[in-house]
């Protein structure tokens, strides 16, 4: 947002402030347009402050930042398809030739953008507690106040999240062990068989496609397997990508334009899930590699 602020003690101090109340948004939401909207708001928030009355600025426009940041989360709750878009330009998707010795180096430098798809996986309250206290050291109970709970709970808040994102934060097994996985998966529904499928596939997988009429998601390994049968086509002809350093697979139209990208999470040697976006307005969004 390139909204000019005046010259003035406030404004300066506020400017100084800036780019870590913007990293504190973007953590809360994983959108860098809702992160600037909230930046902006606790601007105006604090244009129409008596500034004589704040003691400490940066503590106070972070506990704005983070209800701002709090509303935003819990009216995703109601209305799940907000920002989506730009989250999913926001994704980093680069063509996987093939195994190799840096492979795991890039998942590991990846774990920064992951750290957002698992942030989703918290409630609001979660995620303001985890994000504030273990990424940018907020006390707990400034915390506290922003959630309207004690310092008790809000700590009790952190710990559960902290627990969530070591469980699903860093992959299991190597790269490659991943890719084999999906591979196997592609195989067997290439083949079309059911039992392979069903062996790959975690018993609680969740299938998520995004079509050009909306979301469609689909639970159970028995539902999954049997639509991979029916739709194997694409990736069969696609090629082999990582997708913020999860493996994937990219497909193209004859013409060049991107037909589908299958993005896949590997935990303990199974698929417990795969994300399809095959919406063509969505795929335009992303910044994805050429076919070639």
């Amino acid at each position: 947002m390139s909204d000019t602020i005046p010259a003035d003690p406030v404004a300066e101090a506020f400017e100084a402030q800036r780019d870590r109340l913007r990293a504190v948004a973007h953590r809360m939401l994983g959108s860098h347009a809702d992160a600037e909207d909230v930046v902006q708001e606790a601007w105006l928030r604090l244009s129409r402050q008596d500034a004589a009355t704040i003691h400490k600025l940066a503590g106070w426009l972070t506990t704005v930042v983070g209800r701002i940041s709090l509303d935003v989360l819990r009216s995703r709750q109601t209305r799940p398809e907000a920002s989506y878009d730009d989250r999913l330009s926001e994704l980093v998707v680069t063509l996987d030739d093939g195994p190799a010795p840096e492979d795991d180096a890039v998942l590991a430098d990846s774990v920064g953008l992951a750290l957002l798809v698992v942030l989703e996986s918290l409630g609001p309250s979660e995620r303001l507690a985890f994000v504030l206290h273990d990424l940018f050291a907020v006390p707990f109970d400034e915390i506290g106040q922003i959630l309207g709970r004690s310092t008790a709970a809000t700590k009790m808040l952190a710990s559960r999240a902290r627990r969530k994102v070591r469980a699903t934060e860093r992959p299991t097994g190597t790269g490659r062990d991943q890719r084999e996985v999906v591979q196997a998966f592609l195989a067997a529904a290439r083949r079309g068989d059911f039992e392979e499928l069903l062996r790959v596939l975690d018993p609680e997988v969740k299938l998520t496609v995004d079509t050009p009429s909306g979301v469609v998601v689909t639970l159970g390994a028995t539902k999954v397997a049997a639509g991979a049968q029916l739709s194997a086509g694409a990736a069969a002809v696609g090629r082999a990508a990582l997708v913020n350093g999860l493996p994937g697979i990219i497909s193209w139209r004859e013409d060049g334009t991107p037909l589908s990208l299958l993005t896949f999470t590997v935990t303990d040697g199974r698929i417990t899930d795969i994300t399809a976006v095959i919406d063509p307005t969505k795929l335009a969004l992303m910044a994805l590699p050429d076919h070639r």
